[in-house]
């Protein structure tokens, strides 16, 4: 499944180590975080994680929450929430063609 492809956690790890590249969208809701990065940076299978002008919604498998929990609670704390609670992470990702970018969405539930 998309959602447990080294890819991602690839890219949310580089994004982690290079928080410079990361272009942060406003909060919108309380759970989510929308997150962009430029096209140039390298992602293997781009094509099939990124999807050009279409997005690609789906969740983290529990072993993968529960294995890369201190990653998750990285970019759980852009959420501003006070207690670290969830349980269930949607990843939300896209290739937006016409501003060179990956937009990549967490949610938390």
């Amino acid at each position: 499944m998309a959602s447990n492809s080294d890819s991602i956690y690839h890219v949310l790890t580089y994004m982690q180590q290079h928080p410079e590249v990361i272009n942060r969208q406003p909060l919108e809701y309380t759970n989510v975080i929308r997150l962009n990065i430029p096209d140039s940076i390298k992602v293997a299978d781009a094509d099939i994680y990124f999807p050009r002008q279409k997005l690609m919604v789906n969740r983290f498998t529990p072993d993968f929450v529960a294995k890369n929990g201190n990653l998750l609670d990285y970019y759980y704390q852009m959420t501003h929430q006070e207690i670290p609670n969830f349980h269930d992470v949607w990843v939300t990702t896209s290739h937006i063609i016409d501003k060179n970018t990956y937009l990549l969405e967490l949610s938390f539930e």
